[in-house]
């Protein structure tokens, strides 16, 4: 079904339209949003993203709207695996908590335009060259492969090339000064750190955008439905990122799950270039008649892996040990870092929350929180905290 160019139009006002009422009455003033915040805001944008893909179904046929769940599904779960990566790049640059909404939105705002791009630049692909199935198939095998080798996104660094030049020729602060992206230090203008997070968010974005943009390719070549579906999975990503904050942890199944999934659509991919095959090589440039995974087989076998992985990982003891020292960890070192935040409020939650998770860590079986990487640093860094508070407390 084509989409005509008014409906293009309404729809990317819209979703502008959204993102200026986010930056405006939501982050324009820098704060620590609560639990509630995040889970009502959280809602709001998934239902509104529901009702979108329902009207879809009604005006563009159970096709187009089996599409656009399916690609909304998959980008969702690829975007929370992300905010793995995000958590690691704030953790490195020390981004106060209440700026981290604005890095945030940076990211969003970053991702789309970079996804919009990659979207049409894929269509065009696609239209001129049908073997475009075959790199993209591989792709996400490829990503596949990679995620299954289960490494510790906590041992990534927030440094990338980008990064190293800036901090290289650029005059940069080590200290932020509020939200501002330019500070004076000695009567020099200098940049400051949240400019060089801002920086590295959008490169990693860049990153991120290579295997998501093949994995929704491979559920439709509607670029409609694939730039929405893109679009309202990015939409809510900042409340939802403060609402998993503590539990993405406890996801340890999350990057095999993704992985079967993106091994599914790579297969499905590389199905449907045999099918439409001209390469003079494969079956003499001939069709070769395969089995084609629907829509409707492609959005149960998505979900179906996503309640198993979640629900796994809910359940299993060895992830809530896991999500409770790494969290206790973050805790303490947002207590002790002098720059995570200016509101005395949000230190004091800070350590009741250390507080909370070492009585729950004390609770577990032994043989699982003894398991968890680096777990003797990580207790120094806990004990150094209950230090500095006894100090606090004694002046």
């Amino acid at each position: 079904m084509s989409v005509s160019p008014l409906v293009w139009t309404i729809t990317i006002v819209v979703i502008l339209a959204l993102l200026a009422f986010d930056y405006f009455f939501h982050i324009r003033k820098a704060h620590v949003p609560t639990l509630r915040e995040a889970a009502v805001w959280s809602s709001i944008y998934v239902g509104a993203a529901v009702l979108f893909g329902v009207v879809l179904l009604v005006f563009g046929g159970s096709t187009m709207g089996g599409e656009y769940f399916a690609g909304f599904i998959t980008e969702k779960a690829l975007s929370v695996d992300n905010l793995f990566v995000f958590l690691v790049i704030m953790a490195s640059f020390r981004v106060p908590r209440e700026d981290q909404q604005k890095v945030l939105l940076f990211g969003i705002v970053f991702a789309l335009i970079a996804r919009s791009a990659f979207i049409f630049a894929g269509v065009a692909l696609i239209n001129a060259f049908s073997w475009v199935f075959y790199l993209f198939g591989l792709i996400l095998l490829i990503t596949a492969g990679n995620l299954l080798k289960g490494e510790d996104s906590g041992d990534e660094e927030a440094d990338n090339f980008v990064i190293r030049l800036a901090r290289k020729f650029l005059r940069t602060s080590e200290h932020y000064d509020g939200d501002r992206l330019f500070t004076v230090e000695n009567g020099k203008r200098v940049l400051t750190p949240m400019l060089l997070v801002m920086v590295a968010i959008g490169g990693t974005d860049l990153l991120f955008a290579l295997d998501s943009i093949p994995a929704i390719f491979g559920l439709t070549q509607n670029a409609y439905v694939v730039f929405t579906a893109t679009a309202f999975s990015l939409m809510g990503l900042r409340q939802l990122f403060f609402l998993l904050d503590g539990l993405l942890d406890r996801l340890i199944y999350l990057s095999y799950g993704l992985a079967a999934i993106l091994a599914f659509i790579g297969v499905k991919l590389v199905l449907h270039a045999l099918h439409e095959n001209n390469l003079p090589f494969i079956n003499g440039g001939e069709h070769v008649q395969v089995f084609e995974i629907t829509t409707g087989l492609s959005l149960t076998v998505i979900i179906g892996v996503l309640l198993v992985t979640v629900i796994a990982s809910l359940f299993s003891k060895a992830g809530k040990a896991h999500a409770a020292v790494n969290n206790a960890r973050r805790h303490a070192e947002s207590y002790l870092d002098l720059e995570y935040t200016a509101d005395p409020t949000e230190r004091e939650r800070v350590y009741r929350e250390l507080l909370d998770e070492e009585k729950d860590i004390l609770e577990m079986d032994k043989k699982y929180r003894d398991k968890v990487k680096d777990i003797d640093a990580i207790r120094a860094k806990v004990a150094e905290a209950h230090a500095r508070h006894a100090d606090f407390l004694a002046r």
